[in-house]
């Protein structure tokens, strides 16, 4: 009987353990008034420079537990914002997102490894135009303090710098690329602020 028990308590820690890992590296909350989403790309001759204004998402991450850390992401198509309303219109119309059918595009953490100090590797899901593809987010974990602003509060901070191609998710047909209107590429910087409780 004894034995029996045992086996029982360990079979429940195993069990357990996912969870305990989660609860290991903590959950941070997005600070929206100090984190973006901006993007780049081109446009004949020059730069393109936007932002998406609503996202929301969970951070879990601790540089000790890198097996724990965990990122997803949902981001508004329809709040894409380029300061122009026109061209704005435009990147919500069929032509590119059709925001109207796919109005959410969404990122899913599978593993991080760290590359070397403070630079880390994300691998994940990205979904954009109901289109999903594997991809690998490069980015740096800026570091870790008490909020200055709050008492009882921890402030983190991360960047990430990475690049798609625009026509893998269908976001246009390829036409404006062929008359060298806009690039493919779309260059992707995303900067956040995390705060939680201690």
């Amino acid at each position: 009987m004894k034995c029996f028990i045992r086996v029982l308590i360990s079979g429940l820690c195993l069990l357990m353990l996912p969870g305990m890992a989660h609860a290991g590296a903590g959950e941070w909350q997005i600070d929206k008034d100090h984190s973006n989403i901006y993007f780049d790309v081109n446009h004949t001759f020059v730069t393109v420079r936007g932002q998406f204004d609503d996202f929301s998402g969970t951070v879990r991450f601790d540089p000790e537990n890198k097996d724990a850390s965990e990122v997803a992401f949902e981001v508004r198509v329809p709040s894409i914002n380029t300061n122009i309303e026109k061209r704005d219109e435009h990147l919500r119309s069929q032509d590119f997102f059709n925001a109207a059918k796919f109005p959410v595009m969404r990122f899913k953490s599978s593993n991080i490894r760290l590359v070397e100090d403070k630079d880390y590797i994300m691998n994940g899901d990205l979904t954009i135009k109901g289109e999903s593809k594997k991809v690998s987010v490069p980015f740096t974990y800026l570091g870790m303090k008490d909020n200055p602003l709050k008492k009882g509060q921890s402030v983190a901070g991360f960047e990430a710098d990475f690049s798609i191609n625009r026509l893998d998710y269908n976001v246009g047909d390829g036409q404006f690329a062929r008359m060298g209107v806009v690039g493919e590429t779309v260059r992707i910087l995303v900067a956040l602020e995390v705060l939680k409780n201690k």
